[in-house]
């Protein structure tokens, strides 16, 4: 199968994918600043270089698209139909080199929160997430993982509608 479009617009494309400072990563971020958390942000002395740094908890919070680190389950992390065996090799490396950041946090002190960015889609998932992560931070698990189907977000019409 062919790409729909040539090489020079997909490559304009991907070019603006951003790796830092996605919309999802600034709702977690100012919802939790909005309750009074101080972070620091893409620190390069720590492995993985985490979205989010909170020192003061010995914490680190990655906000992770379902696309490129494949996010079990998640209708977002789907499969280009076209260069299968080359997106099959760069998610597998994405997924290794994730497994392996988070082993090296949590065997130097770190606590590990990974926050998949379908969970940020909306206002409600955020506040939920930011609720979660809020509650892991003053707790003591080492491990955080937050996903849609951690939350509970209403349907749109789950309101009941009255007749006039």
């Amino acid at each position: 199968m062919t790409d729909i479009v040539d090489s020079q617009t997909r490559s304009r494309m991907m070019s603006g994918i951003r790796g830092k400072n996605t919309k999802p990563e600034l709702a977690l971020r100012r919802s939790l600043h909005a309750l009074g958390f101080r972070y620091r942000l893409h620190s390069k002395g720590i492995p993985g270089k985490p979205d989010i740094v909170m020192p003061k908890y010995r914490a680190v919070i990655f906000v992770h698209g379902c696309f490129w680190h494949r996010h079990a389950g998640c209708r977002y992390a789907t499969v280009p139909a076209t260069r299968s065996e080359f997106w099959a090799a760069k998610f597998d490396a994405n997924v290794v080199r994730d497994a392996a950041v988070q082993s090296a946090l949590l065997e130097g002190g770190w606590r590990v929160g990974i926050v998949w960015e379908c969970v940020l889609r909306t206002e409600i998932g955020t506040v939920q997430t930011r609720d979660k992560v809020a509650a892991w931070l003053h707790g003591s698990d080492a491990v955080l993982e937050v996903g849609e189907a951690d939350v509970r977000i209403a349907p749109r019409h789950a309101t009941p509608r009255t007749r006039s």
